[in-house]
């Protein structure tokens, strides 16, 4: 069974409608503004990061802990969401596509490196120069 399948997509659906019943169920509508909801996402993200703090490379925390926060980034995810009326999966495949562009195989292959360094060697592949008063978005670091 592929991880990309439309079963994927049924379970993913079948999660929102489960964590809106939930919400309802606790009439919490009210509390999940996109601020709030937002906000949420980067603590429970944080909270997933905590497992990992002080932790040795290659180092992985317990298996519940981690599914644990990794089940509240997910809830918190559909939640805003649902609020904000996007589709997780269309935009999660529309940033695929975007990135496979800013990230060619070639390029970026076995690599860590930056879109925006990447275009810049290309370009400097090819003998392009920057444009002049180009902000390579390190002038605010200077």
């Amino acid at each position: 069974m592929s991880d990309d399948g439309p079963e994927r997509g049924d379970r993913l659906e079948a999660l929102g409608r489960a964590i809106a019943r939930f919400n309802a169920d606790r009439a919490w509508g009210p509390f999940h503004t996109p601020r709030d909801l937002a906000m949420a996402l980067c603590i429970e993200s944080s909270e997933l990061l905590e497992l990992f703090l002080w932790k040795r490379e290659g180092e992985i925390p317990g298996r519940e802990r981690l599914e644990e926060e990794l089940g509240d980034v997910v809830i918190c995810m559909m939640n805003l969401a649902a609020k904000l009326g996007v589709d997780p999966i269309a935009a999660a495949t529309a940033k695929l596509v975007k990135n496979a562009a800013k990230y060619p195989v070639a390029a970026a292959h076995g690599r860590a490196t930056k879109w925006d360094e990447l275009a810049a060697e290309a370009g400097a592949d090819r003998g392009e120069a920057r444009p002049e008063g180009e902000d390579d978005g390190t002038a605010a670091a200077r």
